[in-house]
């Protein structure tokens, strides 16, 4: 076992659920999909492009990911806040989970096909 899958299962519950029924989503509508441990989190990555990641924390779940700024749809959704580049989906339950919502924004995200590392980090600068 990985330990991104590691990860999902030693979560309590709800939060196993959660991230269990998150991973089928993301996995259904990106199959070529990896699932990595990076940062201590699980994060999906697609042709060497991070994807979206998994966050358990305090009492919810966030599928996060980047590029929510050029999304036209469930904006409502999209939790920000303290936030510069990142946005979320936040679960509390299995009940919250809205497959539609979600499977627009891993769409979105495979349509940019961007690496966001390469848009928030800043180019070193040469010393001469």
């Amino acid at each position: 076992m990985n330990p991104a899958e590691a990860y999902i299962l030693k979560q309590p519950e709800p939060y196993k659920s959660i991230l269990l029924q998150l991973q089928t989503i993301v996995e259904a509508v990106a199959p070529n999909t990896e699932l990595l441990y990076k940062w201590r989190l699980p994060f999906y990555y697609c042709n060497g492009i991070p994807l979206c990641y998994f966050n358990q924390s305090k009492d919810y779940v966030d599928l996060a990911f980047w590029h929510g700024e050029r999304f036209e749809e469930y904006k409502e959704h999209y939790v920000t806040e303290n936030r510069k580049t990142v946005m979320s989906l936040r679960y509390k339950s299995v009940d919250d989970i809205d497959d539609k919502v979600i499977v627009y924004v891993i769409e979105q995200q495979l349509k940019i096909n961007t690496n966001p590392f390469k848009l928030i980090l800043k180019p070193k600068q040469s010393k001469r």
